[in-house]
């Protein structure tokens, strides 16, 4: 297939308005599922040398072609350099408890570990964008994430009656490190990302994982130092989070957020995050994960162009994808078969390749 990609397709669904080609979008997709439709091995090299990490992007990027992506997903996570992290994961503490813990923690320390991780990454990465394709993401974990493996989820609470100063200090410094390191990440790398993104998962499936107190007193005023940054930078903002969050979502669309990823049926259908929140800001996903995972091929490629065709149509801006991402557990022929029902719905438009 002769696919031309043009990232501007995606930039205006971050605008909120409907763009001339349906654009694909995954939050995150596997390498062990890119390797298996390549039919090559890739995914080791992102540890290796330079010349390796080179050639996993020439990899990486050419599977979003490929599959017909106007834009490259890819982010490199704080909490993959954080001294002692590993809380996120829960069941055990994180390693700042109280406030000699938090004095002697190596904050200055995760600037210079951040970037020996990802300035390799980010470089191969826009070096191996096809013409036409630029990236979305940047710097991954939100301030509740980081909080989540500085402390822990189940410790959190405790911190937040026993000594609601630490708390406060706690949010302010995640504050600061992820403002440090936004800025440098704009400087260096804003011409090759057409959005920038966060995902922060503050919800499950019936309430938010924290209190809205939290939400509203500690994580939006640090995530209004970051997406003031980007905005200022040209840059629209896309928030990721998981979870029945409709009790801030009035709170983050007024903090400034341009579009928003994640959804599940279980908590509501698309539908709805359609008629509440689509003439305001972008949307993306629509197809819940335990649909792809249990339904077959010609069901997946079906319903998606079934609804596909009624989320363009209802929408202002609007991607196609996973209302989450694509695990190594979604099945392969699932994953394609909605990619090859996007196609469809550009084919009847008479937009498959430009």
């Amino acid at each position: 297939m002769d696919f031309q990609p043009d990232y501007h397709h995606f930039a205006d669904v971050m605008q909120n308005r409907k763009p001339k080609r349906l654009p694909l979008y995954e939050h995150l997709i596997n390498p062990e599922s890119m390797e298996n439709i390549l039919d090559t091995e890739f995914a080791y090299l992102l540890d290796g040398t330079i010349s390796d990490i080179h050639e996993y992007f020439r990899q990486y990027c050419g599977f979003f072609r490929e599959m017909t992506y106007d834009v490259v997903s890819f982010e490199v996570c704080i909490t993959e350099v954080l001294p002692e992290h590993g809380a996120l994961s829960g069941g055990r503490p994180g390693p700042i408890q109280n406030n000699a813990d938090f004095n002697s923690y190596p904050w200055d320390d995760i600037p210079e570990l951040f970037w020996k991780l990802a300035t390799p990454r980010y470089d191969a990465l826009v070096s191996s964008l096809s013409p036409g394709m630029k990236a979305v993401g940047g710097i991954g974990n939100g301030v509740f994430e980081i909080s989540e493996d500085l402390v822990g989820l189940e410790y959190l609470p405790f911190m937040q009656v026993d000594d609601p100063e630490l708390y406060r200090d706690l949010f302010n410094k995640i504050g600061d490190i992820m403002s440090a390191l936004w800025g440098r990440f704009l400087e260096r790398y804003k011409d090759s990302f057409v959005a920038c993104r966060v995902g922060d998962d503050l919800g499950f499936k019936s309430s938010l994982l924290t209190n809205p107190v939290t939400v509203r007193n500690h994580i939006i005023p640090q995530y209004r130092r970051i997406i003031d940054k980007i905005h200022a930078q040209g840059k629209p903002f896309l928030w990721h989070s998981c979870g029945c969050i409709f009790e801030i979502m009035e709170d983050m669309i007024a903090l400034g957020i341009d579009a928003k990823h994640s959804n599940e049926d279980g908590i509501a259908p698309f539908s709805r995050w359609i008629e509440n929140y689509g003439s305001r800001i972008g949307l993306l996903g629509g197809f819940d994960m335990d649909f792809l995972c249990q339904k077959t091929p010609d069901v997946v490629y079906r319903e998606v162009v079934e609804h596909g065709r009624e989320y363009r149509r209802t929408a202002c801006g609007y991607a196609l994808g996973s209302g989450n991402s694509i695990p190594e557990y979604v099945p392969v022929d699932n994953y394609r078969a909605m990619i090859h029902a996007a196609q469809a719905i550009r084919e009847e438009e008479g937009k498959l390749i430009k």
